[in-house]
Parts: C-alpha cells; sequence; structure tokens
C-alpha cells in the first residue's frame, strides 16, 4: 500500500503519533510519504520505504501570510500523481483535511485518492468550534473516506458540536513502542535529575494555559515538604515563565529542574517516580501513555480521554481540575510506600503493553484502511 500522511511536524501529540505511525507502516512493508512544511520532529533522517516532502513556500508581497494550505493540496496533489498513492492519511482537521479534500478534487478520474482524517483534540474541541473555523471543519471531515478519533470522548465531542453520524467515526487510540518506552533504560540519568538521591517528579507538555502547569508545581511543593523531591520540567510553552514564577513564590525553584524541549522523552521518563499531569482538558493523554509504559504512575485530572488511558486507584489517580491537595495527597501516598508504588508501575506498564502498543494499535489502522480503499 502506498500511503501518504500530513501532520504538523512541530512537538506535540498529534505530529508524534503520525511520525511513529508512518515509520511502524514501512516496518510492515507500505511505502509511506511525509507531506508537510518541516521534517516531522521524530521522523529520522533515513528509513527505508520511507519518503519526505516538503511543501514549497514562497514570499510573495501580496499575501500578508503565505497560504499554506493551497500549497499543501498542491504538494499532496504532486506527491499522488508521482507516487500513485492509495490514500492519504491527515492528522489534525484544519488544515489537513481541507487541503486534502482539495487535491482529490484536483486529481478528478486520474485518481481516486482516498482521505482518512484523524481527530486529535484540539482540532475539534478548541480550533473547530471557533465560528471562523467550525463550518469548513466539519465540511472537511464529512468529505473525508475515512474518520478516526484517538479517544471514545472526542468521538462523542465530534458527533454532538458537529452533527457526524456516529458510525462514520471509527475510535483508534493513540498509542507507543513499548520497547522503546519501558523502565529502567541504561544508562540511567537519575544521579543528575536527582544529585541527592531524591524522588523524581516529572511533567511534560507544550506549557499552554490548559495544562495548568502551574499546578503542577503546586503540587509538588507540597510533596516535597514531607517528601524530599526534585521536579523536572520537559517542554516549553508560553506558560514557562509563570511556571517558574509560581516556584520562586512558593520557595521551590532550587529543586525545579527545566529540560526544555526534549526528543528523547524516554530517557528521562525512565527516571520518574511519579507523572504530574492536572490538565484542564485532555482528549486522550499521549504522555500519560507514555509515563505508564515507562513505569511511572500518573496522577492526572478526570477529564476528557484520560479515563480511557488510566485506571484510577490501579496504574494511576484522576481528579478533579484544580484539585491540589487530593494529588498532593496521592502523589505522597505513591512515592511513600514502595509496595503500592511497585503495584502502580507495574499495573500501568501492563496496560500499556495490552492496550496501547504499536503491535495492538497499527493492525487496527491498516484494516481500518483497507475497509476504506474497499468502499
Amino acid at each position: 500500500m502506498k500511503i501518504g500522511i500530513t501532520c504538523y511536524p512541530t512537538y506535540g501529540g498529534s505530529g508524534a503519533v503520525a511520525t511513529e505511525l508512518g515509520l511502524e507502516l514501512a516496518q510492515r512493508g507500505h511505502e509511506v510519504h511525509f507531506v508537510s512544511y518541516a521534517r516531522p520532529f521524530r521522523l529520522d533522517p533515513f528509513r527505508e520505504r520511507v519518503f519526505f516532502h516538503e511543501v514549497e513556500m514562497e514570499d510573495y508581497p501580496l499575501f500578508e501570510h503565505p497560504p499554506y494550505s493551497l500549497a499543501l493540496a498542491v504538494a499532496l496533489h504532486d506527491t499522488a500523481r508521482k507516487h500513485e498513492l492509495d490514500l492519504v492519511h491527515v492528522h489534525y482537521a484544519i488544515p489537513h483535511a481541507t487541503s486534502a479534500w482539495i487535491a482529490h478534487e484536483m486529481l478528478g478520474e486520474e485518481r481516486d485518492l482516498k482521505i482518512v482524517t484523524t481527530l486529535h483534540g484540539t482540532d475539534i474541541t478548541l480550533v473547530g468550534l471557533h465560528p471562523s473555523f467550525h463550518a469548513i471543519t466539519r465540511f472537511s471531515i464529512l468529505r473525508s473516506h475515512g474518520l478516526t478519533a484517538v479517544s471514545k470522548f472526542l468521538k462523542r465531542e465530534t458527533v454532538r458540536d458537529f452533527t457526524v453520524p456516529e458510525e462514520r467515526v471509527e475510535v483508534i487510540p493513540n498509542f507507543i513502542d513499548t520497547a522503546v518506552y519501558r523502565p529502567g533504560l541504561v544508562p540511567s540519568h537519575r544521579a543528575t535529575l536527582a544529585p541527592d538521591g531524591e524522588k523524581i517528579v516529572m511533567h511534560i507538555s507544550n506549557f499552554r494555559a490548559v495544562k495548568r502547569a502551574e499546578d503542577v508545581v503546586s503540587v509538588f511543593a507540597k510533596l516535597t515538604a514531607k517528601q524530599p523531591s526534585r521536579l523536572v520540567l520537559v517542554g516549553d510553552g508560553p506558560e514557562r515563565p509563570r511556571v517558574l514564577m509560581r516556584a520562586e513564590e512558593l520557595g521551590v525553584r532550587d529543586r525545579v529542574m527545566f529540560l526544555g524541549k526534549h526528543t528523547s522523552v524516554h530517557e528521562v521518563l525512565s527516571c520518574a517516580d511519579l507523572f504530574l499531569l492536572p490538565s484542564a482538558s485532555e482528549s486522550f493523554g499521549l504522555v500519560a501513555l507514555e509515563a505508564m509504559a515507562c513505569g511511572a504512575p500518573v496522577v492526572a485530572s478526570n477529564v476528557g480521554g484520560l479515563p480511557e488511558v488510566i485506571e484510577h486507584g490501579t496504574s494511576g489517580y484522576m481528579f478533579d481540575v484544580g484539585d491540589i491537595d487530593a494529588m498532593a495527597e496521592a502523589g505522597l501516598r505513591i512515592m511513600g510506600d514502595d509496595e503500592h508504588w511497585r503495584s502502580l508501575s507495574e499495573a500501568g506498564r501492563a496496560l500499556a503493553e495490552e492496550r496501547f502498543s504499536s503491535e495492538r494499535v497499527v493492525p487496527q489502522y491498516e484494516r481500518y484502511y483497507e475497509q476504506v480503499l474497499r468502499r
């Protein structure tokens, strides 16, 4: 099968999953063509049966903003023609599904290019709901030949807010390579992250307001007051200054390490004793899954798709958004009881392997592609 994949190449869940999917499909014998404005951040320079096509953009004085959607449509059209693609799989609805539909129409009867659109979260729950984008988002996803969502929660949101027939949306969860995301990686970075042997609390995000990273610091301050710990923050974004300011206010700045953007997050996650994700909204919670696969128990908000990933009391704990006291109490219980920590760690790892490994999920995409191609 010859498959085109379009995603945002920057740091984020949708781009990470799209890239890993393409690499897994290539390993399984498919020919994969990535089409985007830059090389996806997890795409290695060379892999067999994997190709990258950069969308050509040209500045022109007439345009205040370069028309990326149209340039992407042309690139998808050209790639489909030249490489005889069977389908194009776009991740994140806007503008990718729209551009794919334009490419499909440009091809006309020359090639019946099938479009599969995967909804990842904010393309439906935030961007797509904006009055400027609602109509085009609905039009584009309904014109897709296949439509998937990464969680049951996101499917419900899509059906409700965009009046999409329920049977049109297939739920295929996010996945990870459990051979990469695993506990006990050697060499370990524990001595660097916690030089005095403290417990390691971790948070990874794009530091947008929805991630409530200030709550991470607030929870950590309560934890380290009773259990000597270090807070390791990975990623970057607009809320970073506020987070550091909060750490100063609570007197824990000297116990907080900000690593910034890090491509090999599995290397640091395998050192974590506890992972915090107090988000206001999560359509799936890929980073929680990555933490669980690395053996780190997760304390998170009980929102969105997170209950589909975390089993409360078995592989981690979930509480109401903003319930800092409850999150801190659960974190102290986890880090203060080695047997309880081990139970949660092993259960999280088992859950990641049984439900969300690439071996389990990638074949679901393959079967879905075949269904779409037969229609």
